[in-house]
């Protein structure tokens, strides 16, 4: 089916957050017809016919808006894709980890959408926000040791582009060589990992849930972390650091900006 008369799609589905927010924020907005009940960003797109889970959709209501694309991410929704696939559709499937790979994103889905001039502003307007952090780097005394928890059980670190905003905004994260694991279970971690590894600061960021900071001062042996006895763990929203879009660079790094100024205030 043509979608229109340049052959771009005019009715997309989005099965996660990421492809909605750049969507929006490319002025193509208008063009989704349904998206995950996890969507938060931007406020409008909240009111949306939600159509999916992360990893389950219904396809009945999918089908019924009569897409000419469905976008989705990485290989947890596979199954999601060959069904939909199966049932005629057009899937497109991402899978970018790195901040580097958020930028080609977001110009790829420009360029599907016939917008590529915007998906060229966007990301100039994001890599500007990115110099902003790498200057504000620059003026840091001590860059704190940062632990971010994806999720508490099984505990698994940040992915790849959380641990790159982490370095990029001033901190160090300390499980930094973990966060090129392409399958969750690469990014497991332990007690003993994070007391060896003693944080100055602990992010707690549970897709799907709301943190529990009392449990980080629980655990078996934490007292003696840093963070810990300075009182500096922290609830981070998923929405903003746990999408692969433009998020994490556009909101994401003022908030760690604003906890790393407030960190060195309190050490000195």
């Amino acid at each position: 089916m043509i979608a229109d008369d340049n052959n771009f799609p005019n009715r997309i589905i989005c099965l996660t957050e990421e492809s909605v927010e750049t969507l929006f924020l490319l002025g193509k907005g208008h063009l989704i017809k349904g998206v995950s009940a996890f969507v938060k960003r931007p406020e409008e797109a909240c009111k949306l016919p939600k159509i999916s889970f992360f990893t389950t959709s219904n396809y009945d209501k999918i089908l019924s808006h009569k897409p000419d694309l469905i976008l989705g991410y990485s290989d947890i929704q596979k199954d999601i894709a060959r069904d939909l696939i199966e049932l005629g559709q057009n899937v497109f499937i991402s899978n970018h980890r790195s901040l580097a790979s958020i930028l080609d994103y977001i110009l790829m889905l420009a360029r599907i959408v016939g917008d590529e001039a915007s998906g060229i502003k966007l990301i100039t307007e994001l890599q500007d926000k990115m110099r902003e952090a790498r200057e504000f780097t620059k003026t840091l005394q001590k860059r704190p040791r940062v632990y971010f928890e994806e999720w508490d059980n099984p505990q698994i670190s940040g992915i790849k582009w959380v641990s790159e905003l982490i370095e990029l905004c001033g901190g160090v994260d300390i499980n930094s060589d973990k966060s090129d694991g392409f399958l969750a279970k690469e990014r497991f971690v332990t007690n003993d990992d994070i007391i060896e590894k003693n944080p100055d600061i602990i992010f707690g960021c549970w897709c799907g849930k709301k943190v529990k900071i009392n449990d980080f001062y629980q655990r078996d042996g934490y007292e003696n972390i840093s963070a810990i006895k300075n009182k500096q763990v922290f609830e981070l929203e998923p929405e903003i650091f746990l999408q692969p879009g433009p998020a994490p660079i556009i909101a994401g790094i003022d908030i760690l900006i604003d906890y790393f100024k407030n960190y060195t205030k309190e050490i000195k």
